[in-house]
């Protein structure tokens, strides 16, 4: 029986997900978390991502600022900073020749 390597991979390039995550503008753990969810990418745990978050803010990749609610528990809000979109736009190049060499080497081993 194959391993399922999928966690790992993920490991991997989660913090390029994170930064691309928040393209569209600034976002929360949960939602970014749930957000991913509905990419296929499976759930992703607090303790996986916030440290994530954690890590991308202490490189100035993200900022964040807290907000108290009406209702429940504040949330802490992060964005891209201009750095961020830097290294998402390199990383992400970066990510993607990787991703085409894989399948490269991936689509000779095809059982036709």
């Amino acid at each position: 029986m194959a391993t399922d390597r999928r966690a790992s991979w993920l490991k991997g390039v989660l913090d390029l997900l994170v930064l691309a995550s928040l393209t569209e503008g600034e976002s929360y753990g949960y939602e970014i978390a749930k957000t991913l969810a509905g990419t296929g990418l499976g759930q992703i745990r607090g303790g996986t991502l916030y440290p994530v978050l954690n890590r991308l803010e202490e490189a100035g990749l993200v900022a964040a600022e807290f907000r108290a609610t009406e209702r429940g528990p504040g949330r802490r809000y992060y964005r891209l900073t201009e750095e961020g979109h830097r290294t998402l736009d390199e990383q992400g190049q970066l990510w993607l020749a990787f991703d085409d060499s894989v399948r490269a080497v991936l689509s000779k081993g095809k059982i036709e």
